[in-house]
């Protein structure tokens, strides 16, 4: 059995007001907002969607490595922060970057407000540090839209309904960036980064890597499971289940960058494959003696993210990130099952929309790999991805080997 499941999404709340004509939905990374340069430059980006009559609200992530020299300065202090304190420490990150934004848009001349994620509206459950949007109420950015002015949203962030300041773990400002436009109706999201968009592998592993110009939810959805780190995996599920057309783009020029939207007809005629993925590191687990059900239930109440499952027989194997194994053995050692763990592997994938309509994509994949000698250990396949955990200082190798068999350098999408 094999299976690639995704997390619910929740249902967003109704828009506080009918969703208004060209209100657009700007999020920019921590890269983005690096420096009092950086941020000048972006406040001039927003400015400029404004000037041009749109209702804009941009969401910021913390300045540069912000967020980290929280985490570490918490850690000198505690050898154990309590997640709610923590919480509360590392969320003031993305409040910086929106008073300085909106104090730079304000010396342009225009109007903006700055909110937190608990003035803003999101709602969230009560698990720090890795919190989940259960509800977004948009009233204060309607009211602040309609007085014309720009509304900066500090990403990464929520309040719970116990009404404490929650996180949404790494990556989170595309989520709050993605919910805030579903909820207002927004025509787009954009996800502004220091990448043109999303390329067909790693430009730092595969040179000859090519910026893809759109794809499928599902196929973003699979290629943010599997390794590339240009969106969180959360974001591309809430856009896909609120239908919000996402613009993953530069923050640096204007040239156009990677849309990701439902599928349509010009999309069943691209390529049929649109990029190699990987990650260098992913704990691989075998065990026996338990249920999947009791398994899988017991690591959800731990909240690790598991990956690949596969079941054959008594035998369970499944992969979780490597950051995650003390919980996982935590887990396992509580349940009292025999397993054993491997850390040297690493995972590729190759994902494409075209294979649904194509035999012979595994095949080639294989005999690709088994060419460079390359000892494939776990195989998963959805009907858009084959996914391989190979040895981890093989992965390189692999990535390299695939983009070149499938000639995604030059196929157009």
């Amino acid at each position: 059995m094999t299976a690639t499941e995704y997390e619910a999404v929740p249902a967003v709340a109704p828009a506080a007001s009918p969703a208004r004509a060209g209100t657009i939905v700007m999020k920019f990374g921590g890269t983005s907002v690096g420096d009092p340069d950086k941020i000048r430059a972006v406040a001039r980006r927003i400015a400029g969607a404004r000037e041009r009559g749109s209702r804009v609200v941009a969401v910021l992530s913390a300045m540069g490595q912000t967020t980290d020299e929280l985490v570490a300065l918490a850690h000198r202090v505690s050898a154990r922060p309590k997640p709610r304190e923590l919480d509360m420490l590392i969320s003031v990150g993305e409040r910086i970057s929106c008073a300085l934004a909106a104090m730079a848009i304000h010396d342009l001349g225009l109007e903006a407000i700055s909110l937190t994620g608990s003035q803003a509206g999101i709602v969230t459950d009560t698990v720090h540090g890795r919190a989940k949007i259960v509800d977004v109420r948009a009233r204060r950015i309607h009211e602040a839209l309609d007085r014309g002015q720009i509304v900066l949203v500090a990403g990464f962030q929520g309040v719970s309904t116990n009404y404490d300041i929650t996180t949404l773990g790494r990556g989170g400002s595309d989520t709050t960036a993605v919910a805030i436009a579903a909820a207002l109706g927004a025509e787009s999201c954009d996800i502004y980064t220091d990448v043109d968009g999303v390329f067909t592998a790693d430009p730092r592993l595969v040179p000859a890597a090519r910026k893809l110009t759109r794809l499928t939810y599902d196929e973003m959805l699979e290629l943010a499971a599997s390794g590339a780190r240009v969106l969180q995996l959360r974001s591309v599920e809430f856009a896909r289940n609120h239908h919000v057309t996402l613009h993953v783009r530069s923050t640096f020029t204007d040239a156009e960058g990677t849309w990701i939207r439902e599928e349509d007809e010009q999309m069943l005629e691209k390529a049929i494959i649109s990029g190699v993925t990987h990650t260098t590191e992913e704990t691989v687990y075998r065990l026996e003696g338990i249920s999947a059900a009791a398994l899988f239930t017991a690591l959800a109440e731990a909240s690790v993210n598991v990956d690949t499952i596969i079941q054959t027989s008594a035998e369970i194997v499944f992969s979780a990130p490597a950051e995650e194994r003390p919980e996982v053995e935590s887990v396992l050692e509580r349940l009292g099952v025999r397993w054993s763990a491997r850390d040297d592997l690493g995972k590729v994938s190759l994902i494409g929309a075209g294979m649904k309509s194509h035999p012979g994509i595994a095949a080639k994949t294989f005999a690709t790999l088994d060419a460079e000698g390359i000892p494939v250990q776990v195989v998963t396949t959805s009907p858009i991805k084959i996914a391989c955990h190979v040895p981890s200082e093989l992965v390189g190798r692999a990535v390299r080997a695939l983009h070149e068999a499938f000639e995604l350098e030059t196929v157009v999408d």
